[in-house]
């Protein structure tokens, strides 16, 4: 129906079984609102799906973005599927970005044109890398404020922090693909990193972008998560340098170099914590 541009609609109505007992019992007018009030069904799917879900577990609402995907991206129409993903975003509180991520995933997939970028530092061997929850969720932060904030965040976190600095490959493929772009618009950016046509980075952005940091001041936050990772520099120098000290080939003066460098980096980390 959809399909031959029927614009089908769902009555939502309770206390009776058809519209004639409903007019009968409530009245003509009473039947007129509900059919002003009638919903696509589009909503109606999604209304009704979301009763299978806890919105507030983080999986129940990524598995029920995963389903509303399917059913908006069989929605042909750009402005139409537009209007229906700014109402769920707003009804269901998930971001309009992760909306879009899936299902321009759904949308684009298997288009030859559409070619993921290598990460820059594949793990060694084939192991698998295992991050801290807090490196995680920080990392993953930081790529939630370049998509959401571009124009606040982009040049402060370029200036502080590096692909190097990061320790999840999906999170060095999409700040790679971020930082190579001279974007600053939000939806520009969804739409760049839709390009990504890797099924796990696209579950990745996803799961960041339905995430809650908490965040409650963008510039505070910001301020917090530059803090840290030039506290953690510092912390990595410190122990390089024992190591170093330790050395067997080192040289009196390279010895020197490296205490005064030491006791620098102390002095720093004593004025940081």
């Amino acid at each position: 129906m959809e399909k031959q541009n029927c614009d089908a609609r769902v009555l939502q109505m309770e206390g009776a079984k058809d519209p004639d007992e409903y007019i009968i019992k409530y009245g003509s007018g009473r039947f007129q609102l509900l059919v002003d009030n009638a919903i696509s069904l589009v909503e109606f799917k999604i209304k009704n799906l979301k009763n299978e879900y806890n919105m507030d577990n983080t999986k129940d609402k990524i598995a029920f973005l995963k389903k509303i995907t399917s059913i908006l991206s069989s929605v042909e129409n750009k402005i139409e599927r537009e209007i229906y993903i700014d109402k769920i975003s707003e009804q269901y509180d998930i971001s309009k970005q992760a909306i879009y991520a899936e299902v321009n995933k759904a949308l684009y997939k298997g288009k030859p044109e559409k070619i993921l970028a290598k990460p820059t530092a594949p793990i060694a061997n084939d192991e698998t890398l295992i991050v801290d929850d807090k490196i995680a969720k920080r990392e993953n932060m930081i790529l939630y404020l370049l998509i959401n904030y571009p124009q606040e965040a982009k040049e402060i976190i370029q200036s502080n922090i590096g692909i190097e600095d990061l320790q999840i490959e999906e999170n060095k493929v999409i700040f790679e693909k971020i930082m190579a772009s001279d974007q600053e618009d939000s939806e520009k950016i969804t739409q760049l990193i839709a390009n990504l046509e890797d099924e796990n980075i696209q579950t990745h952005i996803s799961t960041i972008m339905v995430t809650d940091y908490e965040i409650t001041s963008l510039q505070k936050c910001l301020e917090d998560v530059i803090f840290t990772y030039n506290r953690e520099r510092l912390q990595k120098r410190k122990l390089q340098i024992v190591k170093e000290i330790e050395g067997e080939n080192i040289t009196k003066e390279e010895s020197a170099n490296l205490y005064a460098e030491l006791q620098d980096i102390i002095a720093k980390l004593a004025k940081i914590k």
